[in-house]
């Protein structure tokens, strides 16, 4: 790391290497933060999205960093699950895509590593506009987090210096997250979003996941770089 890198403001970016995290993690290096990016192998069917993490984050300097948590062992969600399909249709309520707690283990192991590097910023891709329906992407989860973390934290009871878990995307449409990344130059070829994606990293063009993507694409008048399995 050089000299300039270690005086920079320092940010923990969960990097899944999608779309939203691609844009959280410019956002962080556009505002001057010396980013790590963290990635979860977490039995989720598709790795690929790992590759992709550590694409953009050489393409952006950050130091990347893999936390390895079982959430396979639990099972219940399509993600995690070789028993449960991958739903292909949109469905009423919580879909089956969702996985338990995971954005609240992710956090977790995020704000530790923050503690451990002196990070005052943790990012998150959530979004609460175009999304799944999944309860840990919304306002209220991200606030709650934001509390626990100030309760939690050595440096939030005894410094009062809370790390800031920051969520620039929640309250944006696909189509904003886009245009947003565009104008930071964001290289979205590099992103895989699919519940399914193939080992080469081709999406699968019916789960909820690139459902989104392409029509965030369409609505941004943007290109959809995604390449397809079919």
């Amino acid at each position: 790391m050089s000299v300039d890198e270690t005086s920079k403001r320092r940010a923990i970016v969960l990097l899944s290497g999608g779309l939203d995290s691609a844009t959280c993690l410019a956002i962080a290096a556009n505002e001057g933060y010396a980013c790590t990016a963290l990635s979860f192998d977490y039995g989720q069917r598709s790795d690929v999205e790992i590759s992709a993490a550590q694409r953009l984050a050489s393409a952006y300097k950050a130091d990347h960093r893999v936390a390895h948590v079982e959430l396979d062992q639990m099972g219940g969600s399509a993600l995690t699950d070789a028993a449960v399909d991958v739903p292909e249709s949109e469905s009423d309520g919580i879909p089956d895509t969702y996985v338990p707690a995971r954005n609240t283990i992710f956090l977790s192991i995020a704000l530790g590593w923050a503690e451990i590097m002196d990070a005052e910023a943790i990012f998150i891709g959530v979004n609460a506009i175009d999304y799944s329906g999944y309860p840990d992407c919304r306002p209220e989860f991200i606030d709650a987090f934001q509390k626990m973390a100030g309760l939690a934290t050595r440096a939030g009871v005894e410094d009062e210096q809370t790390i800031t878990i920051r969520a620039p995307l929640l309250h944006e449409t696909k189509a904003g997250i886009i245009a947003r990344g565009v104008a930071l130059q964001v290289d979205y070829g590099q992103t895989v979003s699919c519940y399914q994606a193939d080992a080469y990293g081709r999406a699968c063009g019916r789960c909820d996941a690139c459902r989104l993507r392409h029509a965030g694409f369409e609505q941004a008048g943007v290109a959809d770089p995604t390449i397809y399995a079919a």
